[in-house]
């Protein structure tokens, strides 16, 4: 049996793409969990292993992992670094005792920083401080470290916070270093990281005489042993056999039995015969279990208090495929289907939320990013869906409206500040700072509604030719604002059902830019291009070329077509207006009026005006 002094918890946060993950593989390969020839060794984001966690390069939802050091057991909770994810990062960091804070060493602490370390003091974590990729062009230490020493002064909630060890980082060749090294090239490992976990962070207090109780903090499902649940033991001993309670939301008791025990320890499960207070372990048998419920002593069944999460921003609604193609290639078209689909997402999605509404349900989550994961997700499993654009959640307070506000920081090149600033000035952003960064790009702050955000990374990507860099976190509520103008210019329509041909397209694209290739089945209704203009303009993309006695095949010129726009689900869900739809199917996105007949529409337009 582990000794508890020899345990230690900790939880590896950051802002998105600072090297957190990266450090989390150097940490398992050099504490040899891995044989030297094992695939694990030659692998990078290796917790990153769902799908889209890989092709994305981010990391969607926590994981637990562990290795051995000196004798010790170190648990580490691999957090997303994703403001749209920080409901991991807030179920997780109750399984820990203490924090690493990986902090990019050009960029310095970014807005998710705020939000993880302050998280992470409020649980009372003891924290690490990181500073990584020191060996990055344009790194500049000295004022990061002294815009860290400026954030915790803001976030500490007790004097000895403000004491921390910082180390010195490049994770990607696993090294470091507990102070600045002169020469970063030199050979180096993760000695002096092992080192201060043991020393600094404290070993779990624990109480092993008191009856068994766990939170569940997680939990993964498999084919075979069913759902496990994940949590760290609060207090007390559990073996393999034992009956337990599980203790409901709603207060209810329910009896049951532990099968197995497991615990993690690279990138596997190992079956141990006991857990004691202060492990992280993963239980088998219990039947449906819920994140945020408690697994106690069976004789003495008591509460842990329920985990919180902050309430989400954003919502989006999900409804079955109604157009003309729906059925052709998904498994799961109903209103029914897709309603059990979002009730089982909830069990491990803790900051989602789920209500009815018509044929579909309003889905509720913290970004757009949150929210396109999902839907990708659904669409891979064979769903076929409609989306709805995405509306701010807002909340009533003393019987007036508020709604979301976030920080917005942005760094680009001095080229398009002034595009960046206009684009910025139209939506009615307040600058809150502007400065010149060592690498010569522009970062600005701003303070904006959550619905201004709404369309914005993709406009400014495209008007910035992709050199932007965004992040924002939500800082609070206002008085909800006055609505915005429609920024974007109207759609062109399919006039009518059929295949799409060249002719046709390219007199398309002379009204504008068009999102559908040739030989492209569409339907009237469907968006197939972007009006160069503000209205919207009904257009035949499916006409053929007649040839006329005066004219013949041979004597035609060629058809030149500028190649059509694909976009992903997330650019989908920034393009479409109130009007519209995002069509998802698990081999297309089609755009589409909510109203496919022309004649409606303009009756619409005419009752609205």
């Amino acid at each position: 049996m582990q000794d508890p002094k020899n345990i230690r918890n900790i939880a590896i946060i950051a802002h998105v793409d600072h090297g957190k993950t990266t450090l989390v593989d150097a940490l398992l390969k050099q504490s040899k969990t891995f044989r030297e020839n094992q695939a694990e060794m030659a692998q990078s984001l290796i917790m990153d292993r769902g799908d889209q966690e890989r092709e994305r390069g981010i990391t969607i939802t926590a994981k637990v992992t562990a290795v051995r050091h000196d004798n010790h057991r170190i648990n580490i909770i691999d957090t997303p670094g994703h403001a749209d994810f920080s409901g991991e990062v807030e179920r997780t960091l109750g399984m820990a005792d203490g924090c690493l804070l990986v902090i990019d060493a050009q960029e310095g602490p970014m807005p998710q920083t705020k939000f993880v370390l302050a998280q992470a003091l409020g649980h009372g974590l003891k924290t690490i401080v990181v500073i990584n990729k020191i060996d990055k062009q344009g790194s500049r230490i000295e004022q990061v470290e002294e815009e860290i020493a400026d954030l915790f002064l803001e976030l500490a909630i007790h004097e000895d916070q403000l004491h921390y060890p910082v180390y010195y980082a490049i994770a990607r060749e696993g090294k470091a270093w507990n102070t600045v090294p002169e020469d970063s090239s030199k050979d180096s490992d993760l000695s002096v990281i092992f080192d201060a976990i043991i020393k600094e962070i404290p070993s779990p207090d624990v109480e092993l005489d008191k009856p068994f109780q766990m939170l569940v903090s997680a939990l993964e499902f498999d084919s075979y042993k069913g759902i496990y649940a994940v949590g760290r033991i609060t207090r007390g001993r559990i073996k393999s056999g034992e009956q337990v309670a599980v203790v409901k939301k709603d207060k209810s008791i329910v009896k049951s039995k532990v099968d197995e025990i497991y615990m993690n320890l690279g990138t596997g499960k190992n079956t141990v015969p006991e857990g004691i207070a202060g492990d992280i372990v993963e239980l088998t048998g219990l039947g449906k279990v819920q994140i945020g419920e408690t697994i106690s002593d069976s004789d003495n069944p008591e509460a842990l208090p329920v985990l919180e999460v902050e309430e989400p921003t954003l919502q989006i609604y999900i409804g079955p495929n109604t157009s003309p193609f729906k059925g052709t290639e998904g498994k799961f078209f109903t209103g029914n289907q897709i309603g059990d689909r979002l009730i089982r997402e909830l069990d491990t999605n803790i900051g989602l939320r789920v209500e009815s509404s018509g044929l579909g349900y309003l889905v509720s989550g913290r970004g757009e990013l949150h929210l396109s994961v999902l839907i990708e997700t659904l669409r891979r499993e064979g769903f076929e869906l409609e989306i709805g654009r995405p509306q701010v959640v807002t909340k009533e307070v003393d019987g007036k409206t508020q709604e979301p506000v976030e920080e917005l920081i942005i760094e680009v090149g001095q080229d398009f500040v002034g595009v960046v600033q206009n684009e910025l000035g139209v939506r009615r952003a307040v600058v809150k700072d502007q400065f010149i960064m060592p690498s010569g790009d522009t970062k600005l702050v701003y303070e904006l509604p959550t619905r201004v955000l709404i369309g914005l990374r993709n406009l400014l990507l495209f008007k910035t030719k992709g050199t932007v860099i965004m992040n924002s976190l939500l800082v609070g509520y206002q008085p909800m604002g006055t609505p915005l103008r429609q920024l974007r210019n109207g759609a062109l329509i399919a006039h009518e059902t059929g295949t799409t041909t060249p002719f046709a397209l390219q007199n398309a694209q002379e009204r504008g830019d068009t999102f559908v290739d040739q030989g492209v089945k569409v339907y009237a209704g469907q968006i197939v291009g972007l009006n160069s203009r503000s209205d919207d303009l009904d257009v035949n993309v499916c006409k053929e070329k007649h040839l006329t006695n005066m004219r013949s095949s041979s004597s035609d010129g060629v058809v030149k077509l500028t190649p059509s726009i694909s976009m992903t689900i997330e650019e989908c869900l920034d393009f479409i207006e109130s009007d519209e739809l995002v069509e998802v199917t698990p081999k297309t996105l089609r755009l589409r009026k909510r109203e496919l007949e022309a004649s409606k529409r303009k009756r619409r337009q005419k009752q609205t005006a």
